[in-house]
């Protein structure tokens, strides 16, 4: 790769990487300050009380246009699912791109 080539190629990849860095930073903040919001729902998830929640809406105790997707088995574990799969993704990125300051 010629000099011209090889500076082209690196701005492009300059580009690219501020876009995705800026990216995930805006998205890890989401992500950070819903932790506390996260944290409720799994023990909801796994309390009694989600447990009586269900079965009424079982029952149809429950008014038919109450979005209840929190009641859906499936919705919250495989929320809880893609978050795990989050922290060994960015656990494994960082343990292979671990970074030291400098050139």
């Amino acid at each position: 790769m010629d000099q011209i080539a090889r500076i082209k190629h690196m701005e492009e990849n300059l580009d690219q990487s501020a876009k995705a860095v800026k990216a995930l930073l805006t998205a890890l903040e989401d992500y950070r300050s819903i932790q506390e919001e996260l944290e409720e729902l799994t023990a909801y998830y796994s309390s009694a009380l989600w447990r009586r929640d269900f079965e009424d809406d079982e029952a149809g105790k429950l008014p038919a246009d109450l979005k209840r997707g929190v009641l859906s088995e499936d919705a919250v574990y495989d929320l809880l699912t893609e978050n795990a799969k989050l922290i060994d993704t960015m656990q494994k990125i960082v343990e292979k791109y671990q970074i030291v300051s400098g050139p």
